[in-house]
């Protein structure tokens, strides 16, 4: 005899089977990664409390995501940091501590945070600075990267000066074109730039033009362009963007100029080397000085400021193109399916210890900003002053989008800080500088620096021999938190010399998250 179910059990089946299918394709869907990466960009938005900065995009992300407030990179300038946080590895596995070197060259077969995404199933592309330079990945790509071509300055003068500059300079957005035979490429890591009169346009310029005259908004049209077609596939993607603004030369349309009274821009506070301190820790900045009309030696308030204003309205610039990506998001229907990250590549001084860049281990350079968006995260619009890493990033990414770990990574993920705020996390932050012996008048350097939650202690040595110390610096950042006094010679900081020298000897294995490590180190 036929039976059949009661109606009403057959129709909680079928609500049952149909659930349990929703619920494992749900399980399966990958969460898409849109990764923005701003060159030369520091802490200095409105989310990390700086109101007088217009970011209203980038706060947006942070409204919805973690804010890193003490997030440190491995290496303070393009290529090694973009390298190491890209590779997951740090410089001295790299072998990229300068603008010269690619990565493949001492690991060759690495896997890349963005081969990671790709090797599992996710459809990888990338516009604008994601590697540095001409040091393009192409095994990272499921499409060939792409870098618009446009003009450094729109104004005609501007564009007669830059003109003027030898082939071998880089351009305004730090890419180097063929170097001029017999000469080392400029800005090597710690060296001096060598020839003074090779000189580029001017530092900044305010012209009233269109977003897209520049690189940022030609790659902000390419990144919307991509986005409205990988929304039409099935599978996940991971897009990558590079704007270069704030970089060198600060340009951007007038409208972001106007953001900001140049008579309320405060000069930095600390415009002197910082006392104690060995002569080579931080160089003058002749990065800018390549450009029109920058003076030697100290400059003047009025010009100072006016770089200040410069680079502020380049962050808002930046931030605008942000908002257009963020935009673009919601309208195709992707805001509560895609990860968010923004992070500048690395700090800058703006006039702090009387230099303008990087190049240096000091908190403004290696103090980087580093935001995360999931959608339905439980801590969105928080901070977090936990020590974190750049070569974090990886991992972090990796595990949030449910995908396995390769062993050659060197930092670890920040999954479990995202869900729990106060969990116990690093002790130390590592970062390095090599300085030559240009800078340094003899011996070829390494400059190891360790933040821990109160101090900053650097150890200065010989590249072919890291047991010969030339110099240790040691800042307190409770009581000095601009970095102005090196603290390590003084008689009563003896056993807090030792104690710290004992940690950075630990290195970052020795001081990882309790919850990855047994190791105990020095607070």
């Amino acid at each position: 005899m036929r039976t059949s179910l009661p109606r009403f059990l057959l129709s909680a089946l079928l609500l049952s089977v149909t659930a349990h299918t929703v619920n494992a394709e749900d399980q399966a869907k990958k969460p898409n990664v849109l990764f923005i990466i701003v060159d030369d960009l520091r802490p200095e938005l409105g989310c990390y409390g700086k109101d007088y900065i217009h970011s209203p995009n980038i706060d947006r992300i942070a409204s919805n995501g973690v804010v890193f407030d003490r997030a440190y990179v491995q290496q303070a300038v393009c290529s090694p940091t973009r390298s190491s946080l890209l590779t997951g590895t740090r410089p001295d596995t790299t072998k990229v501590w300068d603008l010269k070197t690619h990565f493949r060259k001492a690991i060759p077969d690495v896997v890349t945070l963005l081969q990671n995404f790709k090797n599992n199933g996710y459809f990888v592309q990338g516009m604008g600075k994601v590697f540095h330079g001409g040091f393009n990945d192409p095994a990272s790509w499921s499409v060939p990267w792409v870098n618009p071509k446009s003009p450094v300055y729109a104004i005609p003068e501007n564009v007669e000066l830059n003109n003027h500059k030898p082939a071998g300079e880089p351009d305004g957005d730090g890419e180097s074109k063929k170097a001029i035979p017999g000469e080392k490429e400029p800005y090597a890591a710690g060296e001096i730039a060598p020839n003074r009169l090779r000189t580029r346009g001017p530092a900044f310029e305010c012209a009233d033009v269109p977003d897209n005259t520049y690189t940022d908004g030609k790659v902000c049209d390419l990144a919307l362009e991509a986005m409205r077609k990988l929304a039409a596939k099935k599978e996940p993607f991971f897009l990558a963007v590079g704007f270069v603004k704030p970089h060198l030369p600060f340009v951007s349309p007038k409208k972001y100029w106007d953001l900001y009274d140049p008579a309320t821009i405060k000069l930095a506070p600390n415009p002197f080397r910082p006392k104690d301190a060995p002569e080579y820790s931080i160089i003058p900045g002749d990065e800018l000085r390549m450009y029109h009309a920058i003076p030697d030696g100290h400059l003047p308030d009025d010009l100072a400021r006016t770089l200040k204003h410069a680079y502020y309205a380049a962050i808002s610039y930046t931030d605008a193109q942000v908002g257009k990506l963020l935009g673009e998001l919601k309208t195709l229907g992707l805001e509560k399916d895609t990860i968010v990250i923004i992070l500048g590549d690395h700090g800058w001084k703006l006039g702090e210890h009387d230099a303008w860049a990087k190049h240096s281990n000091v908190e403004n350079d290696v103090n980087a900003p580093l935001i995360i968006s999931v959608p339905g995260m439980k801590n969105a619009g928080q901070h977090t002053k936990s020590l974190v890493e750049f070569v974090d990033i990886y991992p972090t990414l990796s595990e949030l989008a449910g995908l396995p770990l390769p062993s050659h990574l060197e930092g670890v993920s920040t999954k479990p800080l995202l869900e729990n705020l106060n969990l116990p996390w690093k002790s130390a932050a590592f970062s390095q500088y090599p300085r030559s012996h240009e800078a340094t008048h003899g011996a070829d350097l390494m400059g190891y620096s360790m933040r821990t939650d109160r101090y900053r202690f650097t150890v200065w040595v010989h590249e072919d021999d890291h047991s010969k110390v030339d110099a240790i610096e040691l800042y307190d950042e409770k009581t000095d938190p601009q970095e102005n006094t090196n603290v390590a010679k003084d008689p009563a900081n003896e056993n807090l010399v030792k104690t710290l020298m004992a940690q950075w000897q630990k290195g970052w294995q020795g001081n990882k998250p309790p919850m990855t490590s047994t190791s105990s180190p020095a607070s």
